[in-house]
């Protein structure tokens, strides 16, 4: 997963979690919702005045768009 792709999905994430709209999103940030659709669908590359915007809006450090999502531990079998 690259860079575009991971910030897509913690992105898409966040926002689905405070239950905000694309579009309400982009309203908040000063964004435009077509530039904000293509954010999430990993087609273009975002500047840091926008993910500053976007992690305001959104409540969050910044950070949390680059978090590489964990990997579930393996079950033990029961003997």
């Amino acid at each position: 997963m690259d860079l575009r792709e991971l910030f897509a999905t913690n992105l898409r994430r966040i926002r689905h979690s405070r239950k905000l709209s694309q579009e309400q999103l982009a309203h908040d940030a000063g964004v435009d919702r077509a530039y904000m659709s293509r954010v999430e669908r990993a087609v273009t590359w975002v500047g840091l005045e926008i993910i500053g915007k976007l992690a305001d809006v959104l409540e969050v450090d910044p950070v949390e768009f680059f978090r590489r999502p964990t990997r579930p531990t393996a079950r033990k079998k029961a003997e």
